[in-house]
């Protein structure tokens, strides 16, 4: 998603398409020639040519995002704000673990976070059990008994499904319990560090600050092609893309796991909000329009795992892509108009809630060009015109897709793996597959679900990781609250 070169290629590349759109509508005849007389064809063409003109004009100012954000992060001060803070008054926190059906990995979620340097009587560990019917149930029991006091059990077994209403539920009880200032979450699969919680607390010392989010990394990267191009998206994604934009003032993102929240932040926005899929974006916009800060950190390593397949890939990123999409739907016109946001979080903010759009977008420009290029024989237009556009079009494609490379590139010179570069080619694969999910999932999830009223159906991702045996506790008939 996100140099300084590309505008002064956009300029000769957005005015041969003015140049290019005169002479297709100059054959049109005038009107007071006659309507009849108008070739129609030759005025689509033009309109065609003017919808591409525009689709460019979107692709150069997200080109623009991604050189910006990347030349930030190689030579601009960066801001490792709370990186230091070691010693503090350390408030009472409950760690929520997302689990459904996580009997293969939340073994390790729970062990890493009891082993968590944070005081042992301000940490409570809550798994959210949410209506698993695996074996999650027993293995959380069974360190709660071998762990007294250290973890608060919720079993849930009714309500609405869906991450955001458990956590709803979850949190309704700690906020009846009133014990604790914070909640951090992370999804069963994650394998927190020992430092971590310090770290994802420090900056809730800045009153400011609503929601905190740390850095995702895959563990198990080193699996097959597609994890080893999943590391490599992770990368510039928080290597670069989000800590650019928290440099900048931007909008920062909580990722919905190994990340923190202020209660009384999250009281303030209303809450979760269990209808919409990506609770996280949801949230973050909320916070942002009532005036909360999002931290970023960086040096605040979490470790998750990413699919191992092509077809859980598709599925998972179509799913954020139809929430995130939902999420612009319901908050795209607040952003565009409510006062008192910086100019930066306005803008950066639109282009973040229009990101998945532009995957069905440049699919349209391509189609666009070839029809440009099939249909400029024989209507009267200059043939030269039409393929000139599809230079223009495939032309800027390159340049603008070359940024997101070039980000990857910068993250994973930052990380000190240079030897990952020689992959870097092939994430094209990635590219293709990535568009192709989302924009399926935006013309679903925008138009086809609303249409045919088809209900979303979660769909999990698969674990892969197997947990070493644990002795559990037997299956109770009743919830554990």
């Amino acid at each position: 998603m996100p140099s300084h070169p590309a505008p002064r290629l956009q300029a000769p590349i957005l005015s041969a398409a003015v140049l290019g759109l005169m002479p297709l509508l100059a054959d049109a005849q005038p009107l007071h020639s006659g309507l009849a007389s108008i070739s129609w064809a030759t005025w689509g063409l033009g309109l065609c040519l003017a919808a591409l003109l525009l689709i460019v004009a979107l692709e150069a100012l997200y080109t623009f995002r991604h050189y910006a954000f990347t030349l930030n992060r190689l030579f601009a001060r960066q801001r490792p704000l709370y990186a230091g803070i070691e010693q503090a008054h350390w408030p009472h926190i409950t760690v929520f673990i997302a689990a459904h059906n996580e009997e293969a990995v939340i073994s390790g979620c729970i062990e890493a976070l009891l082993d968590v340097d944070y005081p042992r009587e301000r940490l409570t560990i809550m798994p959210v059990n949410d209506r698993s019917t695996d074996g999650t149930r027993q293995i959380i029991d069974g360190y709660a008994d071998r762990h007294p006091g250290r973890l608060q059990l919720f079993h849930r077994q009714e309500g609405p499904p869906g991450k955001a209403a458990a956590l709803a539920d979850a949190t309704a009880i700690v906020q009846a319990r009133g014990q604790s200032e914070l909640i951090v979450v992370f999804d069963a699969d994650y394998l927190p560090g020992k430092k971590i919680i310090k770290q994802l607390v420090a900056p809730f010392l800045d009153p400011e600050v609503g929601a905190v989010m740390g850095r995702v990394v895959p563990q198990n990267a080193g699996v097959n092609l597609l994890t080893r191009l999943l590391d490599l998206e992770r990368s510039g994604g928080y290597q670069v893309d989000q800590q650019a934009r928290y440099n900048l003032g931007a909008v920062a993102q909580y990722g919905g796991t190994v990340g923190g929240i202020r209660l009384s932040a999250l009281q303030d926005v209303g809450g979760w909000t269990p209808e919409v899929l990506a609770e996280d974006t949801d949230l973050t916009y909320r916070l942002l329009l009532k005036g909360w800060q999002t931290a970023y950190l960086g040096y605040a390593e979490c470790y998750e795992e990413v699919p191992e397949s092509w077809a859980v890939r598709f599925r998972q990123i179509s799913r954020w892509a139809k929430g995130h999409n939902q999420v612009m739907t319901k908050l795209g016109t607040e952003m565009l108009t409510r006062k008192g946001l910086r100019w930066m979080e306005r803008v950066d903010g639109i282009a973040l809630l229009g990101v998945f759009l532009m995957s069905p977008i440049l699919l349209l420009g391509w189609l666009l060009a070839l029809v440009l290029t099939v249909t400029g024989y024989g209507i009267g237009a200059n043939v030269n015109i039409a393929l000139l556009m599809l230079l223009i079009a495939t032309g800027f494609a390159c340049v603008g897709n070359f940024a997101a490379f070039f980000e990857v590139a910068a993250a994973v010179h930052l990380d000190g793996h240079q030897r990952r570069l020689r992959l870097l080619p092939l994430l094209l694969t990635g590219f293709v597959v990535s568009m192709i999910a989302v924009s399926k999932a935006t013309i679903d999830g925008l138009l086809l679900d609303k249409l045919f009223k088809r209900q979303f159906k979660w769909d999990k991702t698969v674990r892969y990781r197997q947990a070493p045996a644990v002795p559990v506790s037997p299956a109770l008939p009743e919830a554990r609250v």
